[in-house]
């Protein structure tokens, strides 16, 4: 083999170096955007106002301005969310925000169906799989699967949604923590609800109640009424909390059925709030459905914490500019 050449080495003389004036160079960070100390016994006003205007906390800032001045001019703000909000305990502040007229929609995947009715029914949920799994006991709780089973075969029967078929059950079946059911709040507050599965991915699909043509048909009724929602979502706000797939997946069809019906759906503003950044969120929640206008944001941490911060901020906002509640 015939060698090879080396590359060329030039002789440098650092002393030649050129350099400009610090300050004419553009900067990413200004001493007015950071953050100022924090004293005890402060107002929570007082605490975000102290928060950088830098990264996650301009984004924080942004998706408030944007989800008060959406429901002072009463547009909508939908949340799509998985079952982990619901385990780690955000059911009644999310109740709270669609009391309050801040939250006018809600989708779930099927898992969260299972949460909140166990919360409302038992007063706990969210088993140990791996004990369970390996003698074949996990998701197998009798009421779960039977209850819900039945109900969504009703649904199917009378032609209705998922999410608006068990929110009545919850609120007629007045379970003993029934205040903790998203489903229900959705059904006595005539806030949509609407929930989307995927076959096989949840528990009460492994019992023998379980009747796919009623999940499918009453899922795809569901998915209907919230293209309607999205439909309505021109000047609003959209929220991802904690789904990795099937929410994502689920909007961006939902957002192209109601454009291609006519509604352009736009400006938008969109939010992925999860503790870990994924795919489908960042393309089909962030990005492309902000493309043709308006801005795609995300805040990454753990939900209990983040979700809560995000909810206080709107509501000391939505306070401090109107003494009316947010138009439904």
């Amino acid at each position: 083999m015939k060698a090879l050449k080396r590359p060329p080495r030039p002789k440098l003389d650092v002393r030649q170096a050129k350099t400009y004036p610090l300050g004419g160079r553009p900067s990413k960070v200004a001493a007015a955007e950071v953050g100022r100390k924090l004293e005890p016994g402060l107002s929570f006003a007082d605490w975000l106002d102290r928060l950088p205007n830098i990264l996650a906390g301009a984004d924080l800032r942004i998706v408030v301005d944007a989800i008060t001045t959406a429901r002072l001019k009463g547009r909508g703000v939908a949340l799509g969310m998985g079952a982990h909000p619901i385990k780690v305990g955000l059911s009644p502040m999310i109740i709270d925000l669609m009391e309050r007229g801040v939250i006018t929609s809600v989708a779930l995947n099927g898992a969260g169906i299972i949460h909140d009715f166990e919360l409302a029914a038992a007063g706990k949920t969210s088993e140990d799989v791996g004990p369970g799994l390996d003698k074949g006991r996990f998701g197998m709780a009798r009421e779960t699967g039977a209850i819900l089973n039945r109900v969504i075969k009703q649904a199917a029967k009378t032609g209705r949604g998922l999410g608006e078929t068990l929110g009545e059950h919850v609120v007629k079946g007045r379970y003993p923590h029934g205040d903790l059911s998203i489903l229900a709040a959705g059904a006595r507050l005539d806030v949509p609800v609407t929930v989307h599965v995927a076959i096989g991915t949840d528990i009460i699909h492994m019992h023998p109640s379980a009747d796919g043509a009623a999940i499918g048909k009453a899922s795809l009724k569901d998915f209907h009424r919230l293209a309607e929602v999205v439909a309505g979502l021109a000047g609003g706000v959209y929220v991802n909390l904690g789904s990795a797939v099937i929410l994502p997946e689920v909007f961006v069809k939902a957002l192209n059925l109601a454009r291609n019906l006519g509604h352009k759906v736009k400006p938008l503003v969109t939010l992925d709030l999860d503790f870990l950044r994924h795919y489908r969120p960042g393309v089909n929640v962030v990005s492309r459905p902000t493309a043709a206008g308006g801005q795609g944001l995300r805040i990454t941490g753990h939900h209990e914490l983040l979700f809560p911060l995000l909810a206080g901020a709107v509501l000391e906002k939505l306070e401090s500019q109107s003494t009316d509640k947010p138009k439904r």
